[in-house]
């Protein structure tokens, strides 16, 4: 069994055993990541049946997003890993939507990144092939179709843009087939792509 959670814009969870999907929650809630996704795990578990010892690996989305949010996915994700002795794997967020349309020849994911931009990605056929990076919504570089968590913000300088969510069963498939291939570099540091609001005060 695989658990899977992104915390990068909405809080996810999904249950996978293999490929299939035993279980799954999404909710929308800009503040509420840490009091969402402990109750969203167990109500997974609770309706796949699953208890703790058959899970053999957690894999969670990396971002980008903004530090808060995605620092709770992350935690969380490595506590239960180290609590259970399973193996943890990130991969970037915007890479389950990247996978999940992968019959989009050309395709660019984007999220809400605050500050009146965009994080965004360019994919080929479900492959990442630019990005991750952060913009203005005027200065991302789309190629082919648009979608993702941020696609409806900014509809003037990005008309036509799909909403679509991270579904975390996308990215076990992802992480699956990059460990299949014999990736084994699956690291869980986070993608913020900009320094935190608030600096250290220079030379102090």
């Amino acid at each position: 069994m695989i658990l899977a959670l992104d915390t990068s814009a909405a809080v996810a969870v999904s249950l996978l055993d293999g490929d299939d999907v035993r279980a799954s929650r999404t909710e929308h809630a800009p503040r509420g990541h840490a009091e969402l996704l402990s109750g969203l795990i167990r109500d997974c578990m609770e309706e796949a049946g699953c208890a703790r010892g058959e899970i053999g690996s957690i894999v969670v989305g990396t971002g980008p997003a903004p530090f808060t949010g995605l620092r709770v996915g992350l935690v969380t994700a490595r506590t239960l890993g180290f609590s259970w002795g399973v193996p943890v794997h990130g991969t970037c967020s915007l890479d389950a939507i990247g996978a999940a349309l992968a019959d989009q020849v050309e395709l660019t994911v984007v999220s809400d990144a605050r500050r009146k931009e965009l994080y965004w990605a360019t994919y080929r056929e479900g492959e990442r092939v630019a990005g991750p990076d952060v913009a203005h919504p005027t200065d991302v570089p789309v190629v082919g179709a648009l979608a993702g968590p941020g696609a409806g913000l900014y509809p003037e300088a990005l008309p036509g843009g799909t909403v679509v969510d991270v579904d975390p069963a996308w990215l076990a498939r992802v992480v699956a087939r990059r460990l299949a291939a014999g990736e084994t570099d699956l690291p869980t540091e986070p993608l913020y792509l900009r320094r935190p609001d608030v600096h250290g005060i220079p030379g102090a």
